[in-house]
């Protein structure tokens, strides 16, 4: 799973708002910290993280666009903005590409995971054709 979050460039996270709807956000630095921990950096997201000093309760999903298979994973998040947990994760991203202001960091500690896998592969589908299948709609948008 930690190669697959490493491989994938974006994943949603969804909250609990103050007023009980969910609130989905797009997130692309999502990563495995350790074997129980995702961390995700809030960048632009002050509504998921108001929503998450609020209620920590979560759910992120993160699906591979052309396999079309993914996880659900399920917990709780806190928000860090110092210390030394922030500083080595914030070092991670910089080392990794990501040079936008990094406002605090999520934790997550997962208590669930679940895959998430296309209907097509219902209909008997390999991998390698549904992949083929979206990366033919995708060169022709």
């Amino acid at each position: 799973m930690k190669q697959f979050l490493d491989q994938q460039k974006l994943g949603y996270v969804a909250t609990i708002s103050e007023n009980n709807t969910p609130n989905l956000s797009p997130k692309g630095t999502i990563i495995a910290w350790d074997d129980k921990t995702l961390v995700f950096a809030d960048i632009h997201s002050p509504n998921t993280i108001k929503n998450l000093e609020r209620n920590p309760h979560l759910e992120i999903n993160v699906v591979d666009p052309l396999l079309r298979r993914g996880y659900r994973f399920s917990g709780k998040g806190s928000v860090i903005k110092t210390g030394g947990e922030f500083e080595a994760i914030l070092t991670h991203y910089r080392k990794n590409g990501i040079r936008s202001q990094i406002n605090s960091i999520v934790l997550v500690d997962v208590d669930k995971v679940s895959q998430v896998i296309s209907p097509l592969y219902d209909l008997g589908l390999s991998e390698s054709e549904i992949k083929e299948k979206w990366k033919k709609y995708f060169a022709n948008l």
